[in-house]
């Protein structure tokens, strides 16, 4: 697993060793059942949260909150989930959502944002637009501090976040605190060094990448919109504080590399974190591994400084 003189790191070699070669363009339900069945597989009940499901301005949202909090206003965070713009679901994302709020004493929003192809952009966007509008008008009677309101996803899910705080600023509001992006896809235009080298059908790599901005933007590719791919936007100004995590072998490397530069030159705080050796949502395949939990405590306790 060589890329140039670069490598994968060590502890995570036997796993991309046995991942099957993806099919970019393989049937949507059947990516769907394949997603299902890797996060199914590290999903567990926390006593320490509460879990309710409420309908945000139209849009299913699930909440979870501290069953016994620690503080009397906690933080709240819009939590849009990963998957291409095509699967996975709140409930896909259960642990990972959940799995905030203890160590952030925090209410999580996760937003059940319709999916592509059925739903093409704008859907996805003005979906987690709409969860954030309600969720800052319902903040105080969730127990939870409205000035203190941050949006975040992975992947697909940090593009949805970084374009709903671009609408958010353009739109007057609601307020956002911080944006935490994770890997995020943010160019369909897929120009980047990255974009353009990292080619290996076990993992995340180039021509999954197109596929998955085939799939949400659909065939018409004229004038596409900066809430669609925010690396698209002209003026990053006005934007919430950030932190970006980008990974060594991920298509989408660049796109984060250049959003964080762009939001610095803009005069956004801005902190990146590029993990070494690693892949695109390897810490969904190796949770447990040095890697993942070094990264998961990184961008934690950014999140933690940013809210606390």
């Amino acid at each position: 697993m060589r890329y140039g003189e670069r490598m994968i790191a060590a502890e995570l070699r036997p796993i991309v060793e046995h991942l099957p070669p993806r099919r970019p363009n393989a049937d949507v339900a059947e990516t769907r059942r394949a997603f299902r069945s890797l996060v199914a597989k590290s999903e567990r009940p926390d006593p320490r949260i509460r879990t309710e499901n409420f309908v945000a301005n139209g849009v299913p949202i699930t909440c979870f909150r501290p069953a016994e909090p620690r503080s009397a206003k906690r933080p709240i965070v819009v939590f849009m989930h990963g998957g291409g713009f095509v699967y996975g679901s709140a409930a896909d994302a259960s642990l990972s959502a959940a799995s905030l709020v203890p160590e952030l004493d925090a209410t999580i929003i996760s937003v059940e944002y319709r999916l592509a192809p059925e739903h093409l952009f704008p859907a996805g966007v003005e979906d987690c637009y709409a969860a954030l509008v309600w969720t800052a008008a319902n903040a105080e009677a969730l127990g939870c501090d409205p000035s203190r309101l941050a949006v975040m996803g992975p992947s697909a899910g940090g593009c949805l976040a970084a374009a709903t705080a671009l609408l958010a600023r353009d739109r007057g509001g609601p307020a956002i605190a911080f944006q935490c992006l994770q890997i995020p896809a943010l160019d369909d235009r897929r120009t980047s060094h990255s974009a353009r080298t990292v080619e290996d059908p076990r993992l995340i790599d180039a021509a999954a990448a197109r596929a998955t901005w085939d799939r949400y933007l659909g065939a018409d590719r004229t004038n596409v919109s900066p809430y669609a791919a925010p690396l698209r936007a002209e003026n990053l100004s006005g934007l919430p504080p950030a932190y970006i995590q980008t990974c060594e072998f991920d298509p989408y490397r660049d796109d984060g590399l250049d959003y964080a530069r762009r939001l610095i030159e803009a005069g956004v705080s801005t902190e990146l974190y590029n993990v070494p050796g690693s892949f695109h949502a390897f810490e969904l395949f190796a949770p447990e591994s040095t890697l993942a939990r070094d990264t998961r405590a990184h961008w934690m306790a950014a999140m933690q400084r940013a809210l606390g």
